[in-house]
């Protein structure tokens, strides 16, 4: 950790100075922070040079309840001033917890505010980068997020490839499929977690390669359980490994199980809701030609699990950009923006939540680089970046009020409906 007062200089390429007006509300802005960020026009910025992060300057400080402190702060960064909000959680603390918000179905889109009400969070800042926008006729965005998903030890979802996300540029090293988690032994860490699983039926076994994800590998299958929701489920085979806008395949499969028994068979990939105890599996190109196979009647097996889950009772989609105390190589230099990244220290005991209001005059934001610098000054040792820009959210409460008010400033005016976040709870 750096000595207090001391300035972070990190080598990146910087793009010119934001200018003009912030975007219209429920819009990508320019700076590739956010969901509706498209990965295939991510190029560009000035040669590389020195950017300077102001070591934050603490405003308030506020003990939400014990082991849960709420500061805010000032800093600036390449564009000029920033103010921001930090969440420490020291997990030691007894009957503090962090855990996913999530909305009612995968599928879904919630505010934070709403989610941390609903699950009677203390307080809570969004999460992963989701399917935000389709451009393809008849097929839905899915509000589903991009990365994998543990919630109360059980996975949700699985990551899109990774050429299938929104938000960002990855930074070399890193994947779609980190996560940022605390285990049954109260830790926090950032692990990389990846679907392992079969369908099998007698002699015959499948890879299963998706869990509840809006996009699924080339010729592969996935599967799609009650958690769900009622969205089509079409969004699954359309796109590539390598770009989101890519054709729909046309060859598809779509096979039901109901307490492990093929009920249907068809060649088209449907929506509503799948009851308990169902499990549809649905393939594209080779893996679709496999599932026609599964005929009326037999018998299904289906398993997955998360190879390197390490015991997480709850992990949430968000890339990689603090290891070991340092920045990462390679961070994305566009912006500056309104930013979300979360964080563990000391040894994994201490959880951060952090955020920068951005696109305004008051505050400009950070590039994803100033933003790792940032996340270290607070005491992270390693750390990730979650969707930002109009997502951007931060809602907290005192322990003896009855619901979070966002405390941030959303720089679409109001909050977003998101995919997911991450929740900071108290008590049993």
């Amino acid at each position: 950790m750096l000595a207090a007062g001391t300035t972070i200089v990190l080598v990146a390429a910087v793009p010119g100075a934001a200018a003009g007006s912030p975007p219209r509300p429920g819009r990508p802005g320019p700076d590739g922070a956010g969901s509706g960020e498209r990965p295939e026009r991510r190029s560009g910025g000035a040669p590389a040079g020195p950017v300077v992060v102001a070591p934050p300057r603490y405003t308030s400080t506020t003990r939400l309840a014990p082991g849960v402190v709420f500061k805010t702060f000032e800093t600036s960064g390449s564009g000029g001033p920033v103010l921001g909000d930090l969440l420490e959680v020291d997990l030691r603390a007894p009957g503090v917890r962090v855990g996913l918000l999530r909305p009612p179905a995968v599928a879904s889109r919630r505010t934070v505010s709403r989610m941390a009400d609903a699950q009677h969070a203390l307080a809570g800042v969004n999460g992963d980068f989701f399917n935000i926008s389709e451009t393809r006729p008849g097929v839905p965005a899915t509000g589903a997020a991009s990365g994998p998903e543990i919630d109360d030890g059980e996975p949700r979802k699985a990551a899109v490839p990774d050429g299938q996300r929104f938000g960002p540029a990855l930074p070399p090293g890193t994947s779609g499929e980190d996560v940022i988690g605390v285990g049954a032994d109260r830790r926090g860490r950032v692990a990389r977690l990846r679907l392992s699983g079969t369908i099998s039926a007698g002699d015959t076994t499948i890879p299963l390669r998706g869990l509840n994800q809006y996009a699924l590998p080339d010729d592969a299958a996935g599967a799609f359980t009650s958690a769900w929701g009622t969205v089509s489920r079409r969004r699954a085979v359309c796109g590539s490994d390598t770009r989101r806008d890519d054709p729909c395949d046309t060859d598809t499969a779509e096979v039901t199980v109901r307490s492990g028994v093929v009920v249907k068979v068809s060649d088209t990939v449907g929506e509503g809701a799948i009851p308990d105890g169902t499990t549809v599996l649905v393939g594209r190109g080779k893996a679709a030609g496999r599932l026609r196979e599964l005929a009326e009647g037999r018998r299904v097996g289906v398993r997955y699990r998360f190879t390197k889950a390490e015991g997480l009772r709850f992990a949430v989609g968000g890339f990689a950009i603090l290891r070991g105390g340092e920045p990462l190589d390679g961070l994305d230099p566009r912006g500056p923006a309104p930013r979300t990244a979360a964080g563990v220290g000391d040894g994994g005991r201490r959880f951060y939540l952090l955020v920068v209001d951005g696109r305004s005059a008051k505050s400009r934001g950070l590039t994803v680089a100033e933003m790792a610098g940032l996340l270290e000054e607070t005491g992270s040792d390693d750390g990730v970046n979650l969707d930002g820009g109009g997502s951007t959210t931060f809602a907290a409460r005192r322990q003896e009020e009855p619901a979070v008010t966002v405390r941030n400033a959303p720089s679409d005016g109001s909050e977003r409906a998101v995919a997911n976040g991450i929740g900071v709870f108290t008590g049993s």
